[in-house]
């Protein structure tokens, strides 16, 4: 399986090492990928699988203390803890970040379309593993628990969980990366208790097509999904 844990700790791009290491790791934590209260993978890993020097690993590190989404402990037991408690979201008002982002909006929808209702199929393709099978089940069963507070990350969670079990490296990294960038839009619009159960029905819908190996059915459900969400943010962003 492509885990979601090899797509965002994969080497980072020369040029900004420092800037990318934050990138990663904020991606890990806000897509769900290590969880509050969960230990980063230990320092010389970290470094080597992103590529980077262990002082650079340091200073994102730090950075990333600083702004309170992680902290370090010493002893037997140590390393770099993601905190129970993550800071809010930035708070900006939907007609704001539309005019930040402008075309962006409609390119990343675009985008996530393309991805995950291929990720979908390709997943419904495949024979899963029983691994694989449980992981989806735990990932779908994860979101639709979830509170208000934890709500973005189990779902974004799940979406990449979904491209973890298409057994392709590159649209799981895609697909969290895709993510990211829709997450300051997704975080801009209100949690509604009515959109959350119609989304939790549809993320059941895909998850049992998969599990019943129908691409087509599985597509369907997700382009479905979809297209719901990007109604929604259209609805609010305009």
């Amino acid at each position: 399986m492509a885990t979601a844990d090899e797509a965002v700790f994969r080497p980072v791009r020369a040029g900004n090492p420092f800037e990318e290491t934050v990138e990663r790791l904020l991606q890990a934590i806000k897509l769900g990928v290590v969880g509050p209260g969960e230990r980063l993978p230990a320092e010389r890993d970290l470094a080597a699988r992103l590529n980077v020097s262990r002082v650079t690993l340091r200073e994102a590190i730090k950075a990333l203390t600083d702004a309170g989404y992680v902290e370090s402990r010493r002893g037997r037991y140590g390393g770099t803890f993601v905190n129970e408690h993550l800071p809010k979201p930035r708070r900006v008002s939907a007609k704001q970040l539309t005019r930040e982002l402008g075309a962006g909006v409609d390119d990343a929808l675009v985008l996530r379309s393309a991805l995950e209702t291929g990720a979908a199929e390709a997943a419904a393709s495949r024979e899963l593993t029983d691994a694989e099978a449980e992981h989806l089940r735990r990932c779908l069963a994860e979101t639709s628990s979830a509170k208000l507070a934890d709500y973005r990350r189990m779902d974004s969670r799940l979406h990449l969980a979904i491209a973890e079990v298409s057994g392709s490296p590159s649209l799981t990294s895609a697909t969290a990366d895709v993510r990211m960038r829709l997450n300051e839009l997704l975080d801009a619009i209100p949690l509604l208790a009515v959109n959350l159960e119609h989304s939790n029905d549809q993320h059941e819908a895909i998850v049992a097509a998969i599990l019943a190996g129908d691409p087509a059915a599985a597509r369907q459900a997700m382009q479905e999904h979809l297209s719901g969400t990007a109604a929604l943010l259209r609805g609010f962003l305009t």
